[in-house]
This record gives structure tokens, C-alpha cells and sequence, in this order.
């Protein structure tokens, strides 16, 4: 899209001039905008899952994990109004979450291969 040389009234004062600032239309548009954008920028360089990879395709990768793990504490923040809590903070209860659930699954396995193992006992001594 592309804007004219439109000056617009952002609405505030100069605090030494008290005179209203003018800006162009397309800073305006801009700034309403890409706020978002902005701050997902700056998250994300603070908590970064990126590290220097060789190939391409896992920065890729870990680029689109990053930028859904934002989404998502942002979701949840924007629901949960009354909960304060920080992306970091956020970031390592979704890693606690991930390690309970691997565990409890290898459990799981483990209790099941433990079972077949039995039974198969069990079935060998019936036939002796």
C-alpha cells in the first residue's frame, strides 16, 4: 500500500513547546500497526531456542518453535489477565511440562513391557 504525504495530528503535545505533533500518515499507520510485531521481536531475542546450528533447516525449525511458543504465552496472558507471569518463567513451565509427560510415557512403556514380560513368564511355566 502506498501512502501520500499526508500530515496527520497524532493527538499528544510537545512537553517544552506544547504544540501538537504532526507526523505522516504512513508513520502512523506504521506504529499502530507493528507494535506487535516489535514485541515478539524482542521477546524472542531475549529467550532464544536458536543457537549456531550448521544446517539451515533446524534454524528454520527452531525459528517456527519459537515464534509458537510466543504465540502461545501471549494467549495465554491475553486470557488470563488477572495471572502475571513472565515468558521466561512461561518458557520453563512449558520445559517442566514436556519432561513430565516423556517421563510419565516411558513409564507407561516400561510398566507394559514389564507386564508382557510377565505373562510371557507366566505362559512358559504353565507348559513345563
Amino acid at each position: 500500500m502506498i501512502h501520500d504525504a499526508t500530515i496527520v495530528n497524532t493527538g499528544r503535545k510537545d512537553g517544552k513547546t506544547n504544540m501538537e505533533i504532526k507526523k505522516p500518515y504512513a508513520v502512523v499507520q506504521y506504529n499502530k500497526f507493528m507494535k506487535g510485531i516489535e514485541r515478539a521481536d524482542r521477546y524472542l531475542s531475549y529467550y532464544s531456542v536458536l543457537g549456531i546450528m550448521v544446517k539451515w533447516s533446524k534454524n528454520v525449525v527452531l525459528n517456527l518453535l519459537n515464534c509458537a511458543l510466543f504465540n502461545t504465552f501471549f494467549m495465554y496472558t491475553t486470557l488470563n489477565r488477572n495471572k502475571k507471569m513472565k515468558y521466561k518463567n512461561f518458557l520453563h513451565d512449558v520445559g517442566r511440562y514436556g519432561i513430565l509427560e516423556v517421563q510419565n510415557r516411558s513409564e507407561l512403556s516400561s510398566d507394559d513391557l514389564n507386564c508382557q514380560r510377565n505373562k510371557q513368564n507366566q505362559r512358559g511355566l504353565n507348559r513345563t
